[in-house]
């Protein structure tokens, strides 16, 4: 029989901090696709890209890999509610996987803010949903104002659980390629996943497993990017919502990643995540909120200014699935609202509207 994949903690539980005999919550996220992207690699002038394509995970975003992770030690320490802060992803996760371990999810996301895709996840898995009148950073005070004095665990990317979780999408890289790329590429918001990535990698190098770290190349919103200022953003304003954030609660951590790997941060416009995005679904096939496809959007702005040797191995992490924001697909690249075109059912004049050769 087949082998079934059991989710990030039950394949790699001798690399997790966590207890034998833990009760495992779990809805099966990781194993998630290595795209190969020869339209990208083309595209930026390296020898191959991939995609790791994390919207794949149960709830559609990467967010998983450290929930199961965070939801487990929480039932672990006999937590009957959690509670996070989110731009969305992190909402939907944590509904549905305290809705998993049958315990109380509680949600706090920044008033208006945040998609419909993401919102209706957190209200199918029953959270407790509350919009504080206040950007995400003023929900993140909150939610841990609130953990450190009431009966509610926190799962934000603050805990250490959710890094730990998703440090294991770099094993699967290594896994899957045989080797570590020359760059890992991925979008940025609270800079959770990039530590996580580097930790992963760091570990696998310490194991002998690797011969490098990657160097690893974060990139944010220009409107909203608080790594390359140098200083958090008051008001971090972008259409990529996921990643509207202006004071990152890896930030320590994520700068160490960054200097250990001999990285970078980097911004880009809207426009170029909005480019990016349609390039990714018309020329690769994979379909991603804008948000996740900030990073690619940074290597092409990184290839142009000649940064990217030809003979680069390259990943990139896009981080959610396009059904999270359709509203970007439903528009043409002038803004304009998308509708299917009309027709009758004669087979002859739909031919002749797609203009196809008769046999």
């Amino acid at each position: 029989m087949a082998h079934q994949w059991r989710g990030v903690i039950n394949e790699y539980f001798d690399r997790l901090d966590i207890e034998k005999g833990s009760k495992v919550i779990t809805l099966g996220e990781g194993g998630t696709p290595l795209v190969h992207a020869p339209a990208l690699a083309k595209l930026v002038g390296a020898a191959d890209v991939w995609l790791k394509v994390e919207g794949m995970n149960p709830t559609g975003s990467f967010k998983d890999r450290g929930m199961t992770m965070a939801v487990t030690k929480a039932v672990a320490h006999g937590a009957k509610a959690v509670i996070c802060a989110s731009t969305g992803n992190t909402s939907a996760s944590a509904a549905a996987y305290a809705a998993a371990a049958g315990i109380k999810s509680v949600v706090l996301i920044p008033e208006g803010k945040i998609t419909l895709g993401k919102l209706g996840q957190a209200i199918a898995h029953k959270a407790a949903i509350l919009q504080v009148r206040g950007n995400f950073d003023d929900c993140l005070v909150l939610a841990r104002d609130l953990s450190e004095n009431y009966a509610v665990h926190l799962v934000n990317s603050v805990n250490p659980d959710r890094i730990e979780g998703q440090k294991t999408a770099s094993f699967e890289v290594v896994e899957a390629l045989g080797f570590a790329p020359d760059f890992h590429v991925m979008p940025v918001g609270n800079a959770g996943n990039y530590s996580a990535y580097f930790k992963g990698y760091l570990e696998e190098f310490n194991e002998g497993i690797i011969k490098a770290v990657p160097k690893m190349w974060g990139f944010q919103a220009e409107g909203s990017a608080p790594f390359v200022a140098g200083h958090p953003i008051e008001n971090p304003e972008t259409i990529a919502t996921a990643i509207r954030i202006g004071n990152p609660a890896s930030w320590d951590l994520a700068l160490s990643a960054q200097d250990c790997s001999r990285g970078e941060f980097g911004a880009v416009s809207d426009t170029e995540i909005l480019w990016m995005h349609r390039f990714l679904s018309n020329e690769v096939g994979v379909f991603v909120e804008p948000s996740s496809a900030t990073g690619a959007a940074g290597l092409l702005k990184n290839s142009k200014l000649g940064k990217i040797p030809t003979d680069a191995k390259i990943v990139v992490t896009v981080t959610g699935h396009g059904l999270k924001d359709v509203g970007w697909a439903l528009k043409d690249e002038q803004g304009n609202e998308v509708s299917p075109t009309s027709c009758s059912n004669s087979a002859a004049e739909v031919a002749e509207l797609l203009g196809l050769e008769k046999n």
